[in-house]
């Protein structure tokens, strides 16, 4: 099989292209000239040498070169062939070839007269059926050539002008030959080296085996003829069935050996064959069949219930894979059982073959062939199945999400792989009012929404997060990894809570979720209820996460909120909660274990202190000193939070007196309780505070917490009013984490926003967080209101405030929280310390 001829183009073909050589390496384009080179120069070298002709010699000098070169033409026409990796050895009568032409031409001669004669036999050769190139004929020519002139300079040297027939020209004849044949033989050999057709050790071991059994019977033919040619001419008829009879042994001796060899790699090839995967039975027989019929090409096509696949190998050193490679292709199909897998087709590297036995060969191998990748497709199919039970058991069919087992299991062995004490969270998403889509739409519309909300909680899912479907409308998000926040008032040797960063995840899932989807031509959005628990991954197994998540989710039902986080309150009392509220009893009826810690607000320029947020600490006598987040919660959801509000204002109240009669008048912030603020009676309560210590109205600053935003209850409005009226300045606590926030500065002006540390701690390197800030700034400045950054810990966080024209700030850069009894010390310091002209806001003044 040949190339498909290529129409003319008008564009001219390199010299290179011509020759054959394009697409050649360097190294066989520098052997290929060499050789040629060499050949030319030693041909034309010895046409100029002197002709000395002994009077024996048979015939004259032109008819003698012209015999010579006929001969070496016969010898290549006659010669035998076997593959030898992906190329083709010729063996010929080159050696008889030589002895007679040494006799019948000067030894100067020689040298043309083989060059011309190979190059006459290969090119008709290459016409009638091999199409070799002209640079294959040109070098295969010359090295014939050169093994020639060896040859004749050897025998030269050792014969001299001893007579035709004496035991010395006879001897020098036979070391012709052996020279002929160890220069071809060695010129061969670095050619195949060099075209990488096979390796080194397999030329060493394959050509002499073949070659020199045929070199005894051409040194044996050669000299016989000689002595015919001298004696009686008549007796060369005598040859012609000698030499027939060499050829047929010659020619059985080889192919015993190449059928040998190829059934011996036969076996080593599919005894190789692995029963892996399909590919690496393809890839198997693919290197079996190169290396099995010395195949230029072996495609296999395999022909399956998942289409057609098809795999294909070069043998080594093939320089370009072309539409149509030299030499013929056998295409077999392989079946198994009357069903077809596939077809194997090999492309053999010698053009005169193939013989009967390479296709019985070939559909031996496809047979075999066949059967593993029978067999490796069934292992697949089975695995396939195998997995896909495996996939249906533990996902949902009809999102693909895990289910509620594959969550439990999976999510148990993610929180054993973590570290004991890192937070995790669970989210856990249900679709409000998703039976109303089922009855107005239809059941296969309320499917395509489950999916479009499976495929938008997918994409917002993060690395290592796990996803499932966990009821009819329920969704279940693992969050493994939580980057953890603290506020302003949370001092450095305290681990700061997740629960902040978790809820704002959970929103941004909601207001994702919500957006509008087109399901069956109706444009429609739902509504995501969403309960929020966190803990660390060594003291809770996932299904308990699950249960606290359902009791959140509930919780926001109930209070028709978007979120809710865990409360313990509403979950059953343990031995710890009930003990913990026993002893904030006892801590409110002492006078010792409430305490504040005091941290002030300074202008970012002056450093000078333009308020004080009040930190509730719990003194515990067996615990040590706790923070709001270790009791807190049992707090705000007992009937303790009255008298404890009550603690937390006597207790602020009482150290602002303490400044104002030290000089200092500066307001004092304190945390608002977002149960408080759903009490009617709280601004009553406040009232009656700022009543006992005598102190203005204006110098209590109340911060609404984030839970505060996102509960649109009219009595928080009412409360919120009425706090306002009296004169009560209200602060808008962790601006910029909530959805709400810009709803709750419009429902219910505030005389302060509080920027949320996140923001300040990423502003250095985040151009959103920068942007959250920047913006909080300038809706401070056209609302007229304070607008204090939290958590400054940095000189560069302050000069980038400053930059942004943020006025105050809050943070251990300027002062960490300190008891009651050390505040006025630190404001008096910071108030001398500040510039004289810069005259701090006063309680009394302030907006």
């Amino acid at each position: 099989m040949t190339a498909p001829p290529v129409a003319g183009t008008g564009v001219r073909r390199s010299w290179t292209a011509t020759a054959g050589l394009a697409g050649r390496s360097r190294a066989v384009r520098a052997l290929t000239a060499a050789v040629v080179s060499a050949a030319v120069l030693v041909s034309v070298g010895g046409v100029l040498l002197p002709v000395d002709r002994p009077a024996d010699r048979p015939l004259s000098v032109m008819a003698g070169v012209g015999l010579a070169a006929l001969l070496v033409a016969a010898g290549q026409l006659a010669r035998l062939r076997f593959r030898l990796g992906r190329g083709v050895v010729s063996v010929s009568w080159g050696e008889a070839a030589f002895i007679i032409g040494f006799v019948v031409a000067p030894p100067g001669w020689l040298p043309l007269a083989t060059l011309a004669g190979a190059a006459i036999a290969w090119a008709l050769l290459s016409w009638l059926d091999e199409h070799r190139n002209i640079a294959e004929v040109a070098h295969l020519s010359a090295s014939l050539s050169l093994g020639a002139a060896g040859a004749a300079t050897v025998a030269r040297v050792i014969g001299g002008d001893a007579p035709v027939l004496s035991v010395q020209t006879q001897g020098a004849l036979v070391a012709g030959a052996l020279a002929y044949l160890l220069i071809t033989f060695g010129l061969a050999a670095l050619t195949l080296t060099v075209h990488h057709d096979a390796a080194t050790s397999q030329i060493f071991a394959r050509i002499p085996y073949a070659k020199i059994p045929m070199f005894v019977g051409n040194v044996l033919v050669g000299l016989g003829a000689v002595f015919a040619l001298v004696r009686g001419p008549v007796w060369l008829l005598a040859f012609v069935p000698g030499l027939w009879l060499l050829q047929r042994t010659y020619r059985f001796h080889l192919r015993a050996a190449e059928e040998r060899r190829m059934w011996e790699a036969f076996a080593a090839a599919t005894a190789a064959m692995p029963g892996g995967a399909l590919s690496d039975v393809a890839a198997a027989g693919l290197r079996g069949a190169l290396d099995v019929f010395g195949a230029r090409r072996v495609e296999i096509e395999v022909r399956g219930a998942g289409g057609e696949r098809r795999y294909a190998e070069d043998g080594p050193g093939q320089d370009s894979v072309l539409p149509g490679l030299p030499g013929p292709a056998i295409t077999r199909s392989m079946a198994i059982a009357g069903e077809v897998v596939g077809e194997l087709t090999v492309w053999l590297a010698d053009p005169m073959l193939p013989a009967p036995r390479d296709e019985a060969a070939i559909s031996a191998y496809g047979d075999v062939l066949a059967a593993a990748l029978h067999d490796a497709a069934a292992r697949e199919q089975v695995a396939e199945l195998r997995d896909r039970a495996e996939h249906d058991g533990s996902h949902d069919q009809l999102t693909g999400l895990r289910n509620r087992g594959s969550l439990l299991s999976g999510g148990d062995k993610l929180l054993r792989d973590l570290e004991r004490d890192r937070h995790v969270a669970l989210l856990l998403l249900d679709i409000k009012g998703f039976r109303e889509v089922n009855g107005t739409l239809g059941h296969r519309c309320g499917d395509e929404v489950l999916k479009l909300v499976a495929e938008r909680l997918t994409e917002l899912s993060r690395e290592n997060d796990l996803i499932a479907r966990t009821g009819d409308d329920e969704f279940a998000l693992l969050i493994p990894a939580i980057t953890a926040l603290a506020d302003s008032a949370t001092p450095l040797h305290e681990s700061p809570s997740p629960l902040p960063m978790t809820v704002r995840r959970a929103r941004e899932l909601v207001e994702h979720l919500a957006l509008p989807m087109e399901v069956s031509g109706v444009r429609l959005a739902v509504e995501i209820v969403v309960g929020v628990v966190v803990a660390r991954a060594g003291r809770v197994e996932l299904a308990e996460l699950v249960r606290r998540a359902s009791l959140a989710l509930d919780q926001a039902k109930r209070q028709e909120l978007a979120i809710a986080t865990y409360d313990t309150s509403q979950d059953a009392m343990t031995t710890d909660e009930l003990a913990l509220l026993a002893e904030l009893q006892d801590a409110l009826a002492a006078d010792d274990q409430i305490v504040l810690n005091l941290q002030p607000a300074v202008d970012l320029i002056t450093a000078a202190p333009t308020g004080v947020e009040a930190l509730v600490r719990w003194r515990h006598p067996r615990r040590g000193q706790l923070s709001p987040n270790d009791f807190i919660r049992t707090v705000e959801h007992t009937e303790l939070l009255t008298p404890f509000t009550r603690r937390v204002l006597d207790l602020a109240l009482q150290a602002a007196g303490a400044w104002s009669l030290a000089g200092v008048e500066l307001p004092v912030s304190v945390n608002v309780s977002a149960r408080s603020l759903l009490d009617p009676g709280f601004p009553a309560q406040v009232a009656e505070a700022l009543r006992r210590h005598r102190a203005p109205a204006s110098s209590l600053v109340l911060e609404i917490t984030e839970s505060v935003a996102v509960s649109d209850q009219p009595i928080v409005d009412d409360v919120l009013t009425e706090l306002r009226d009296a004169g009560v300045q209200l602060s808008l606590d962790d601006f910029g984490t909530g959805y709400s926030s810009l709803a709750i500065v419009t429902r219910a002006p505030v005389d302060e926003i509080k920027i949320d540390r996140s923001f300040v701690d990423d502003m250095i390197d985040s151009a959103a967080a920068e942007a959250v800030v920047r913006g909080a700034v300038e809706l401070g400045a056209r609302l007229g209101v304070r607008v204090v950054a939290e958590g400054v810990e940095t000189t560069e966080q302050r000069a980038a405030l400053i930059e942004l024209g943020c006025p105050n700030a809050q943070g251990y850069h300027f002062c960490k929280p300190m008891p009651a009894d050390r505040i006025v010390q630190a404001l008096t310091q910071l108030f001398e310390a500040s510039p004289d002209n810069i005259r701090p806001l006063r309680a009394d003044d302030a907006s």
